[in-house]
């Protein structure tokens, strides 16, 4: 991910296609699309992604996400950039913290996209 990459908006997320075993991805799908698997492509996001998701309330703040890794506070934000910058999740400060969320839409649509329980039909 570059650092001037925009960051995805609702509109990028809008329902976009069947699953991959049904037919072919839209172009101008496929690269929102792209981003949130490259982002979750990583081990590191991948795990804040499943912390994210799964967090009490549908929310969480930075400071429980940190101390669960042997990384940097720095590195985490990092991670967390690139998680908001694909779209996957949204983030919210309050007063000195921030808090992400899952953006179910995008999630979804990952999941739907993979989907090959029907392919055979």
């Amino acid at each position: 991910m570059s650092k001037s990459a925009p960051a995805v908006t609702d509109a990028d997320v809008a329902p976009c296609c069947p699953p991959l075993a049904h037919s072919r991805v839209p172009a101008e799908a496929a690269v929102p699309l792209a981003q949130a698997f490259k982002a979750l492509g990583d081990p590191i996001r991948l795990q804040l992604m499943s912390m994210i998701a799964s967090a009490e309330g549908g929310e969480i703040c930075v400071c429980d996400l940190t101390p669960a890794f042997a990384i940097s506070g720095p590195t985490i934000s990092h991670h967390l950039r690139v998680l908001k910058e694909s779209g996957l999740v949204t983030a919210e400060r309050r007063a000195s913290w921030v808090y992400y969320r899952a953006r179910p839409d995008l999630m979804r649509q990952l999941s739907a996209l993979l989907d090959i329980g029907s392919a055979a039909e």
